[in-house]
């Protein structure tokens, strides 16, 4: 059964923009992407926001996670580019010719890493702009989300070829089959020292150690389409249930519990632990929401 957290809802400061990626800055502030409008948004826990554009209005940002250099650094999936902002404002733009960026992280070598949907491959950028990337072995097979193990290498997702991905900072690259149909999209780092992410299309949650041992947890809802995951930091994983307009969590022992969004048509995507403890996350259709639960 669904249960019914104290939620609010705050209006992202920018009418039809599309907030997607959500994640805490080094400012204390939840920082958001605005898919649809082209711009990044800042919101200070009590709900205040500011909007701030970007070069290229329909540049689409999509993921968005702090940096080594207390900046925040975003993809630009229809842009060809990763961006990086200030918590200031200020903002520049790293061109990733060809590319149609979408996962990123900060890396344990001081770079980002990024996933690029168009290319099938991952990205490594330096803070100066070096640009390098990784094709990986399996044509068409979209990476998603990617985040930093806890054995140092990056951990992804292959949405169209069920799988996970572990690429070494030296550019070995190790797959890990799901059964079929699995559709992986969010990956996080779990504070039990393995990898957690959302099977889209199975409507499962997934955990997989650094040695490859894999196991699926089924939702109630196997409909629900789960999408981003973030880590808790008291024990298991946050995550969002884009179609069915709900916030799930799961324990490191499989147990699952699913809170309903105001709007069950709310389209949550990113999600995060918000500076306040609580978790907050980007509903497309244009809020961002806070959960205490």
């Amino acid at each position: 059964m669904p249960h019914h957290p104290s939620v609010r809802e705050f209006a992202a400061g920018d009418s039809g923009g599309g907030p997607y990626g959500i994640a805490t800055g080094p400012d204390g502030a939840l920082w958001f992407t605005l898919v649809h409008s082209g711009r990044i948004g800042r919101m200070s826990p009590d709900g205040h926001t500011t909007v701030h554009p970007l070069p290229g209005p329909e540049d689409g940002p999509a993921v968005i996670t702090p940096g080594p250099d207390d900046a925040l650094w975003f993809t630009l999936s229809r842009g060809n580019g990763i961006g990086r902002m200030t918590p200031g404002g200020d903002s520049a733009v790293f061109p990733v010719p060809g590319g149609a960026p979408f996962g990123i992280t900060a890396g344990p070598d001081g770079a980002m890493w990024f996933t690029d949907t168009s290319t099938g491959s991952i990205g490594r950028l330096t803070p100066g702009g070096d640009l390098t990337r990784f094709p990986l072995p399996v044509q068409g097979a979209v990476p998603a989300m990617i985040t930093c193990g806890p054995d140092g290498a990056l951990w992804f997702s292959l949405n169209q070829a069920d799988a996970i991905g572990r690429l070494t900072v030296a550019g070995e690259t190790t797959l890990h089959q799901l059964p079929t149909g699995a559709a992986p999209v969010g990956i996080t780092a779990g504070a039990d020292g393995a990898l957690w992410f959302t099977e889209i299309a199975a409507g499962q949650i997934g955990r997989i150690t650094v040695t490859g041992e894999l196991h699926e947890f089924p939702l109630p809802d196997r409909t629900a389409r789960p999408h981003a995951i973030t880590a808790d930091p008291a024990a298991g994983c946050w995550f969002t249930e884009w179609a069915a307009g709900r916030v799930g969590h799961i324990t490191f022992d499989g147990h699952i519990s699913v809170y309903d969004l105001p709007n069950p048509s709310s389209e949550p995507h990113g999600i995060t632990i918000g500076p306040d403890g609580a978790v907050w996350t980007a509903l497309e259709t244009g809020a961002i929401a806070r959960l205490a639960v």
